[in-house]
């Protein structure tokens, strides 16, 4: 099974970077509907509703993986098959480089209403407010911390523990989406969601950070600044997770990320990561090819360690046999 979950992977990462997100029907959006019908039975103010909410949603998304794992395991053209079109399903890596693309290309044309138009799909802070450099600086932070998250994580928990991880973990990243951020309606509702976001995120943004230094050299950078920012100032992010891959990308480039945004009329001086100049519009090519180096390194991980899953499998029925 290791092979066709290596292969199923590396199909639906190949359908991603050549068609990007399913245009319509997409099952991320109907996930994403049905949590908010759920979340209207179960809201409350209080966080018991939030972790049932969270354990109902994440549970049902990862049982009916376990079926189709089970379903289809002894059936590797089926499996390869059902595998590749799971993780075209979660993958976003194509999305975000052209979304990305989009508003530099804005940007280097001085339509600063355009860019600041198309920025609003990566990033939740207020564009009116943003010049140029700004809006560099927003596409660089939201291209790391979606590289991690809409790329390498997946990838990850696909490798790890193939359909069940691939769709529980969008599940997961889709929730802390919805509820996850700390607003009045969702800081004791939403708890649950954050911290599970937190934990699932935990290793892939690691290792994230780590194959953006491994990378560095491809986009005019050296690996110990990446890994001298990570170590030095992703502590001070406000995120546990995506500090890291910012500040390995900050490194990287050779630029400063971090600063102050403003969400809503909220004023928020986040960390500044990297000892370099602030980015410029110039950089955003420059991440954009970064993160598709990262999203490509990834896959090989995702890829050994589907290996090295099926070989524990195997183990451990041999044990039991």
């Amino acid at each position: 099974m290791s092979r066709s979950r290596a292969l199923g992977l590396a199909l639906g990462f190949a359908a991603d970077r050549v068609w990007g997100d399913p245009a319509r029907w997409h099952p991320v959006a109907g996930f994403g509907q049905a949590a908010g019908r759920l979340e209207t039975r179960l809201y409350a103010d209080d966080r018991i509703p939030g972790v049932v909410f969270t354990a109902t949603t994440v549970g049902s998304v990862v049982a009916a993986g376990a079926l189709a794992e089970r379903a289809t395991r002894r059936r590797p053209l089926l499996h390869t098959l059902v595998t590749a079109v799971a993780t075209w399903a979660v993958l976003g890596g194509r999305s975000l480089g052209r979304e990305a693309a989009a508003v530099g290309d804005a940007v280097l044309a001085d339509d600063l209403p355009r860019a600041r138009q198309r920025v609003r799909s990566l990033v939740g802070r207020d564009p009116s407010v943003l010049d140029a450099d700004e809006l560099a600086r927003a596409v660089v932070e939201s291209v790391a911390e979606n590289t991690s998250d809409a790329v390498v994580a997946p990838l990850w928990w696909g490798g790890v523990a193939g359909i069940p991880g691939l769709i529980g973990y969008r599940a997961v990243n889709t929730l802390d989406a919805m509820v996850g951020h700390r607003s009045t309606r969702y800081r004791n509702f939403g708890w649950a969601s954050a911290r599970l976001d937190d934990l699932a995120n935990l290793v892939p943004a690691r290792l994230a950070a780590l194959l953006t230094a491994v990378a560095a050299p491809l986009v005019g950078g050296r690996p110990s600044d990446a890994l001298r920012a990570w170590r030095n100032d992703a502590p001070g992010h406000p995120s546990p997770n995506a500090g890291a891959v910012e500040a390995a990308f900050a490194g990287a480039l050779g630029c400063r990320l971090g600063g102050v945004n403003h969400y809503e009329g909220v004023m928020d001086d986040r960390v500044r990561l990297g000892d370099g100049p602030p980015p410029t519009p110039q950089d955003i090519p420059r991440a954009v090819r970064l993160a598709s180096l990262v999203h490509l390194s990834a896959l090989a991980v995702a890829s050994v360690l589907a290996r090295f899953a099926d070989l524990s499998t195997v183990s451990r029925r041999q044990k039991g046999g």
